[in-house]
């Protein structure tokens, strides 16, 4: 049997427990910052000691093997500040819910590390306990920041997709989720009484205006092939129906699939802003701050990991890509790294629905991800 199939069968024995854990976390979610007792209950089911402290309340975890070279395997420790409406005997009943499949990730990781203690790696494997997914100050960074990844030499994760048809992995060479940029554009303008508007100089108008414009960056900006999703979603402004206020606000994400289209929507953003408001004879404020870069799959990685998982019998695609954004772009900047996806269909709600949860099958499909990922990272 080859390393894929000792390991798969090895994971198989272990699903019974993993699935058991996964039921323990979905029930005792924490949100980001507070992943504490999260990890040691993931450490504890790993059962390599609990690891190196990261990023705060995260964990590195060395499974077999020592020194350099390492595969990491990656999950999410993180939930999301949601009531559950599942109805399941283990949902959640703290006002948080692992809404995003994260219960799923660690328990496949709990899983596949479990399998792995009877197994000859070739290379050391790792498990990254990674804290502050959902959060804008990405665990991934701090994790990366204080130098946690520099033995490793790639790092694989998957996640679960509604937007994917049932059982259908995607494994997609280069950019597959897109970097996010959040920005605020704040129109000044004379405000006064709405009864005399020629005596007033519209910060709301001109707003509405820019926001409109805004649909440009799409639209003639970046190449339509690649695109970028710009949405305003937060608007701002005023005090009384009778009152055209001084200023108004807008706030909002830009996402692109490639650094330089990045750029450039920035440049962008501010010249409409700035112009559309000075034709309205108001002024406008641009400001933006840096959030997740794209998300680009390492071309090697993936193309091993399509045909490992093809041959254990998963349908496979290399086609999916999503302007969702996830912080584990940050390690793709630091190391070799691949981001698959298991489909779970759209019957069951989507991501950050309150009604959202994947069968315990997908504990094991995830599992064959990262198992197909850390055998793409050593395998000729």
């Amino acid at each position: 049997m080859s390393l894929v199939e000792h390991w798969r069968a090895a994971v198989r024995r272990e699903l019974d427990v993993a699935v058991a854990l996964r039921h323990e976390l979905h029930a005792a979610p924490r949100l980001s910052g507070d992943e504490t007792d999260t990890a040691d209950r993931v450490a504890a089911a790993i059962g390599r000691g609990p690891g190196l402290a990261v990023a705060e309340t995260g964990r590195l975890i060395q499974v077999v093997g020592e020194g350099g070279g390492a595969v990491a395997m990656r999950t999410e420790l993180d939930a999301l500040p949601l009531a559950e409406r599942t109805g399941v005997p283990w949902a959640s009943g703290n006002g948080t819910m692992h809404a995003c499949g994260h219960d799923v990730h660690m328990a496949a990781l709990v899983a596949v590390a479990r399998a792995a203690s009877g197994l000859d790696l070739p290379v050391p494997l790792v498990a990254l306990l990674q804290p502050r997914e959902e959060d804008a100050d990405s665990g991934a960074l701090s994790v990366v920041s204080q130098g946690a990844m520099d033995n490793v030499a790639a790092v694989v994760a998957a996640h679960v997709q509604p937007r994917l048809p049932v059982g259908i992995v995607a494994v997609t060479p280069g950019a597959v989720n897109a970097g996010i940029d959040t920005f605020t554009v704040t129109v000044r303008g004379q405000g006064g009484h709405s009864g005399y508007p020629h005596t007033v100089t519209d910060s709301v108008l001109a707003l509405a205006s820019v926001v409109v414009s805004l649909q440009q960056l799409g639209a003639r900006r970046v190449d339509p092939v690649i695109g970028i999703a710009c949405m305003v979603n937060q608007l701002r402004a005023g005090t009384a129906d009778n009152v055209v206020p001084d200023s108004a606000v807008g706030s909002g994400t830009v996402r692109t699939m490639r650094e330089e289209d990045r750029k450039q929507a920035r440049e962008a953003l501010l010249q409409i802003a700035t112009h559309v408001a000075a034709a309205h004879g108001c002024t406008a404020e641009v400001q933006m701050e840096g959030g997740v870069p794209p998300l680009v799959n390492d071309e090697h990685l993936a193309t091993r990991a399509f045909l490992s998982l093809e041959e254990m019998g998963h349908p496979v695609t290399a086609e999916f890509r999503s302007f969702g954004s996830d912080d584990f772009a940050h390690y793709c900047g630091t190391t070799r790294g691949l981001m698959m996806f298991v489909g779970t269909g759209e019957a069951g709600g989507g991501l950050h629905d309150a009604t959202f949860l994947p069968g315990d099958e997908y504990v094991a499909t995830v599992a064959d991800a990262l198992v197909a990922g850390y055998c793409a990272a050593v395998l000729d």
